[in-house]
C-alpha cells in the first residue's frame, strides 16, 4: 500500500492517469502533475498561499463572461499564451511572424471593401492602411480573408463597451486580396492602452509593481487555403511599451514605421484631411494547413437580422 507522503504522493498520482486511453492526454496531465507537485515543494508552500491561489482562479473563472476572457488575459500577462504560440511556430522559414490572439477577436468578421473606413465614427487622428499577402517567393495571394481589429483612440475595443451589444462592432472588419495580393483600409491611429484591471488579473499586475500597458498595434489574421492560419499583430514605431509589452507581444520584424502625411489625397486617389497617417506592411505566408482560430466571446448582434424581424 503506497504512503501518501510527501516522498510517495507524487509517483502515486502519476500513475493514477497510466490508464488514460488518450497517450497525449496521459503524457500532458503527468507532466501537469510532476510540474505542479515540484513547485509546491520547492517553495514550501503554505496553507494561506494555497488557499489565495484557489480564491484568485475562482475569481478569474467568475470575471469571465461572453465578452471577456479573463484567463486569456491571465494566460498572455505570465508569458504563456507567447510560449505557446512560440514552440507551435519554431521554424518559420521567411514567413512573417506570429503573436498572441489576444481576448477581443470575436470572429465572423463582417465582409467590407477595400477603402472602407472602419473607425468613420470614431474620433482620432486618420490612418491609412495598405498591405499585401504573399508567399514566401513573394507571389502575390488572391482572395484571401483577412481579419483586422483593434482599440479606438482611449484605448477600448468595441466589445468592451456596452454600445457593442446594440451597435455591434467597430474597428474590426474582414477584407479579401485582389489579385494582386493587396487590401487597404482607412481607420484611426490606434493608441497603447492598459490590459482591464478591474478583475483579478489587474489586481495581481497592480500588487507586483509591473505597468499594465500594451503598445500600438492593429491585429491581423490571415487564413489563406494552403497556408498556416497567420495570427499577429502590427506594432507602431517609436511606442514608448515596445520594450515592455505586459502580455510581452512585441517582435521587431512586427514594427512598423507609420508615416505623417499631409497629402490631399490617400493612395486610393481619395481626399484626404491632412495630416494623416500611412501605415504599410506586407505578409508574408508559410505552406501548411490548420485551422483558424475560434472566438472565445459572443457574436455582435446582426443588424440586418433584426432589420428584418422589425419589418416583418
Amino acid at each position: 500500500m503506497p504512503q501518501f507522503n510527501e516522498t510517495e504522493l507524487t509517483a502515486a498520482v502519476i500513475r493514477s492517469f497510466e490508464d488514460t486511453p488518450d497517450p497525449r492526454a496521459k503524457f500532458l496531465l503527468q507532466e501537469l502533475v510532476k510540474s505542479l507537485h515540484d513547485y509546491v515543494s520547492r517553495t514550501d508552500l503554505t496553507f494561506e498561499e494555497w488557499e489565495y491561489a484557489i480564491d484568485f482562479l475562482t475569481r478569474t473563472g467568475q470575471k469571465c463572461t461572453p465578452i471577456r476572457q479573463e484567463f486569456i488575459l491571465l494566460s498572455d500577462v505570465l508569458g504563456v499564451s507567447m510560449l505557446v504560440d512560440a514552440v507551435n511556430h519554431r521554424e518559420r522559414e521567411g514567413a512573417t511572424e506570429t503573436t498572441v490572439l489576444g481576448p477581443f477577436y470575436v470572429g465572423e468578421h463582417k465582409m467590407t471593401p477595400h477603402g472602407t473606413d472602419v473607425s468613420a465614427n470614431l474620433p482620432g487622428e486618420r490612418m491609412f492602411v495598405q498591405s499585401r499577402v504573399t508567399d514566401l517567393a513573394g507571389k502575390p495571394l488572391a482572395n484571401v480573408p483577412v481579419d483586422i481589429w483593434h482599440a479606438d483612440d482611449e484605448g477600448y475595443y468595441d466589445s468592451q463597451k456596452a454600445s457593442y451589444a446594440t451597435e455591434g462592432p467597430s474597428s474590426r472588419a474582414r477584407f479579401v486580396t485582389d489579385a494582386d495580393g493587396r487590401f487597404f483600409f482607412r481607420t484611426i491611429l490606434p493608441c497603447s492602452y492598459p490590459i482591464p484591471t478591474d478583475g483579478p488579473v489587474g489586481e495581481m499586475i497592480i500588487q507586483v509593481r509591473r505597468h499594465a500597458m500594451r503598445p500600438a498595434h492593429v491585429h491581423f489574421l490571415v487564413d489563406a487555403p494552403g497556408y498556416q492560419p497567420l495570427i499577429t499583430h502590427v506594432f507602431m514605431e517609436g511606442d514608448k511599451y515596445l520594450d515592455s509589452d505586459v502580455v510581452f507581444g512585441v517582435k521587431d520584424e512586427l514594427v512598423a514605421k507609420i508615416e505623417k502625411r499631409t497629402d490631399a489625397t490617400m493612395p486610393d486617389g481619395k481626399p484626404a484631411a491632412a495630416p494623416w497617417h500611412l501605415m504599410t506592411y506586407e505578409f508574408r505566408m508559410k505552406p501548411g494547413d490548420g485551422a483558424a482560430p475560434k472566438p472565445m466571446m459572443a457574436k455582435a448582434p446582426d443588424k440586418t437580422a433584426d432589420n428584418a424581424k422589425e419589418d416583418a
